[in-house]
């Protein structure tokens, strides 16, 4: 199993290229069910979790042809990706496929809407919560599908097809609004979507379906109007720009120091984690298709932040938050509102000399002067990043471990650091 070493206290100076966002690229491509025509994507990364994602979309038919499959072959443009789903061969999305990735459990929505029937595996993914898909299957009964749950899968059906509905989901929920959402496209009639997720993913999500032929207003609020269509057709969508990517690459900026351009970043989809590094301290510039960030032998401010649906604070950046305020001049207090188990990078990060007290749902961090070298072991995607940025910080020599998860979620990591100056490698088994 790979590890990576790093060897802390080296500013971070050059720039950074940002991948497409992996939790756009995961719905598109399932979108390719819904038509039989190609829907051709620019700019998927090479990630663990779009390759997981290709193997069960070929499970149901998807011929996928891909270029740039070496790193290098398209620049730093990431893949383009041609999805092509001209018959559905396979309404089942088996538990050994859908275990691994829980993104993949969105195949449900799309399935159901165009062959009228699906049985998905109940879904896998980072043990950081139980993320039940109640909210996912109520819309879909909603819009006409009939829902059987039996050992452990979905079975759903709809003999005459899906039909327009008023649906109001009682909480913010984003994988609930692209399964909804790609379902609808299809639904005969009308569909309102009242308090839909309203992350930039779902945007983008509804720009290349409209692409297709899809028929969807209120793009970008939280109230969404389907207009159902008989069918969609092929189209090309650039994926969007990884904010997650862009707002860990800005923090670990902030932690050791340096100036970094974080190219092709757009500072409108992570406006709160942009805004709390500036009232921390931390130089940010807005550029055209970029993001500068830097700070001098200034510290960096402590900051109170609760995680919250866009536009808040997202939840995917709370670990690397903590990693950052594990160094500020003062205390933080971060609160998770998200999920109910996502601080087991806590204990990783004490290892390296943080000083983290949990309340419940509320980090208390006491910023430290420094943070020192330790043997860590990463515990999910987001949390596997925190310990890299600490690591960075740290004095001294960080190995983490377990560093599968970040294949899964950050495109060459070690190659973006190492070239602005991270002393970072993998070390292979």
């Amino acid at each position: 199993m790979d590890r990576i070493r790093i060897v802390g206290g080296n500013p971070l100076i050059g720039s950074i290229p940002i991948s497409g966002a992996k939790n756009a690229a995961l719905p598109l491509m399932i979108a390719s069910l819904l038509t039989s025509e190609t829907l051709t994507l620019k700019n998927v990364p090479h990630l663990a979790d779009v390759a997981q994602l290709a193997r069960i979309l070929g499970n149901h038919g998807v011929d996928l042809t891909v270029v740039g499959k070496r790193l290098g072959d398209n620049g730093d443009h990431g893949q383009t990706y041609r999805l092509r789903a001209a018959e559905i061969v396979d309404t089942t999305a088996p538990y050994e496929l859908v275990s691994r990735m829980r993104a993949s459990f969105w195949v449900l929505g799309p399935l159901i809407a165009r062959m009228h029937k699906a049985k998905v595996s109940l879904p896998g993914g980072c043990a950081i919560g139980t993320r039940p898909v109640d909210l996912h299957l109520q819309a879909l009964e909603a819009l006409g599908a009939e829902i059987e749950l039996d050992g452990g899968y979905v079975l759903a059906s709809a003999p005459g097809g899906l039909k327009g509905a008023h649906i109001a989901f009682p909480k913010v929920s984003v994988g609930a609004t692209h399964n909804t959402l790609m379902a609808a496209t299809l639904a005969k009639g009308e569909t309102l979507i009242e308090n839909a997720a309203r992350e930039p993913e779902i945007g983008d999500l509804a720009d290349c379906l409209n692409k297709m032929g899809a028929k969807i207003e209120g793009i970008g609020s939280s109230t969404l109007h389907i207009q159902g269509v008989d069918e969609l057709h092929g189209a090309e969508h650039a994926v969007l720009p990884d904010r997650i990517e862009t707002g860990t690459y800005a923090m670990a900026v902030a932690a050791t120091g340096g100036d970094v351009v974080l190219e092709g970043a757009r500072p409108e989809l992570w406006q709160s984690a942009l805004e709390l590094l500036r009232n921390s301290g931390v130089e940010i510039e807005e550029r055209e298709n970029a993001i500068r960030v830097a700070r001098n032998g200034s510290g960096v401010g402590p900051s109170s932040v609760e995680t919250e649906p866009f536009p808040g604070f997202p939840t995917d950046l709370q670990a690397q938050l903590l990693a950052l305020m594990s160094l500020a001049d003062g205390t933080s207090t971060v609160r998770e509102t998200i999920f109910e188990n996502r601080f087991m990078h806590v204990q990783e990060l004490a290892r390296l000399g943080a000083h983290i007290d949990l309340k419940g749902d509320t980090a208390v961090v006491t910023g430290v002067k420094s943070l020192r070298g330790a043997q860590v072991m990463a515990t999910d995607l987001r949390a596997s990043v925190s310990l890299v940025i600490a690591g960075l910080a740290a004095e001294g020599e960080t190995v983490i471990n377990r560093v599968y998860h970040l294949d899964r979620g950050f495109e060459r990591i070690e190659e973006k650091l190492g070239q602005c100056g991270a002393e970072i490698e993998r070390l292979s088994s």
